[in-house]
Formats: structure tokens, C-alpha cells, sequence
């Protein structure tokens, strides 16, 4: 009732931190997720992060055109099967450049950025992710962050610490979160998941999480 009332609209959550409800058309989601699943199968697809002090995300994570493992990338899947990590498309890079100008309206963030690494995320409906930065890349472009499935809570906080301040924010399906500039190290997580919230036509139960990056890698 309350959506209906008071209708979702762009928001700034902090200076290079912006939010924008229902960027995603259906259609568009649709197609997304028929490529998430693509992505996911083997070899180098879906596969449980193992992080260095033995214990593992409960998130579960593919990658495409760079593979992301703690905490740093590679052109195999180093902690995984070793096979070669699938390819970024070129129409995802554009995607997430049309994300950028969208979210940052006025220009100031928006140059040509040349998106390369594409880290999709599933999550159940008991799994988290702790706060962190995104800070293995060699480039400060804006993250692009798009949502399919379950509603979440995404908590986003300061460059400084995992603690307080920060601002809670739910992201629901086809929602789009992007964030640069002086935004673009702050600590991020997701604590908490609202199962079977996720829209009927899209058939995914669990959330995906799309985050496109530019690495400032050279190919190899």
C-alpha cells in the first residue's frame, strides 16, 4: 500500500551514490536472467566463494571477463575448475555505460567508461554478504549494480569503516544502484534477503545481483 501511495523515484543516497527503482523493464529482466542462467552453467560458472581464512560466502558468484576470487582477478577461475572465464558481451558494457549516464544525469560521472567484468551474485533466502569495498579493480569508474528477484536490504555506508553511519535501502527487482566518485570505495553488504518477493512473471525464486566494473587490466 505504501508503494502505491508514495511511488518510488531516483534518489541520492550519498555524494557519486544514486538509486534508481525500476530501471529494468519486465522484458528486459526476463532477458537478463536467461543470461545469468547461461552464464551459470559449466565450465567456469556458478560456484561457492572460498575466502582465505577458510570460510565461504553464502552467496554464490560467476564472472565474466575477468574472474574475481579473494582479492584479486584472473583469466582462469583459480579457485574453481580452472577453466577460462567466459567472456564479457559487448552488449552488457553497454548496458552498464547507459546505467552511468542514467544515474548520474548531470554528466559528471558519466564519460565513455569501458565495462570489462561483470560479477553476478545469487542469493537464497539465507544468504548475506558483509560489508566490503569493491577496491580490486585499477580504475575508480563508477559500479553499476542491477537487481532481478527477491526484494533486498542493501546497506551502504562510508569509505572509512564496516560501521556505522550508513544508509539501509531496499532493492527490489529491475532497480538499479550505481556508485562513484567519492562513493566509490565505501563499504557495501547486503544483510538480509525478503524471500518470495520477487515478481511471479520473472520465474526466479532467490535474488541475482548483476555488479559491472572496469578493471583497468590489460587483456592477456
Amino acid at each position: 500500500m505504501d508503494a502505491e501511495l508514495f511511488p518510488r523515484s531516483r534518489r541520492e543516497i550519498a555524494p557519486g551514490a544514486v538509486h534508481v527503482p525500476d530501471w529494468l523493464s519486465p522484458g528486459r529482466q526476463k532477458e537478463l536472467l536467461e543470461a545469468c542462467r547461461d552464464w551459470a552453467r559449466p565450465p567456469a560458472g556458478l560456484r561457492t566463494v572460498r575466502t582465505p581464512g577458510g570460510g565461504t560466502m553464502t552467496s554464490r558468484q560467476v564472472c565474466l571477463g575477468w574472474h574475481w576470487y579473494p582479492y584479486g582477478y584472473a583469466s582462469t577461475v583459480v579457485d574453481g575448475d580452472g577453466a577460462p572465464v567466459k567472456k564479457f558481451p559487448a552488449w552488457l558494457g553497454e548496458l552498464g555505460r547507459r546505467a552511468a549516464r542514467d544515474a548520474f544525469a548531470d554528466g559528471t560521472q558519466a564519460p565513455p567508461y569501458e565495462y570489462d567484468i561483470a560479477l553476478i551474485n545469487f542469493y537464497d533466502a539465507d544468504a548475506r554478504m558483509g560489508m566490503h569495498r569493491d577496491s580490486d579493480e585499477k580504475s575508480d569508474a563508477p559500479v553499476v549494480s542491477l537487481s532481478l528477484g527477491d526484494t533486498c536490504v542493501f546497506r551502504f555506508g562510508t569509505t572509512g569503516s564496516r560501521g556505522r553511519p550508513y544508509t539501509d535501502v531496499e532493492l527490489r527487482s529491475g532497480d538499479l544502484f550505481v556508485f562513484g566518485g567519492p562513493a566509490r570505495l565505501a563499504h557495501h553488504g547486503v544483510p538480509r534477503v525478503h524471500a518470495d518477493t520477487a515478481p511471479r512473471e520473472l520465474g526466479l525464486t532467490g535474488r541475482l545481483n548483476i555488479t559491472l566494473r572496469v578493471s583497468g587490466l590489460r587483456s592477456v
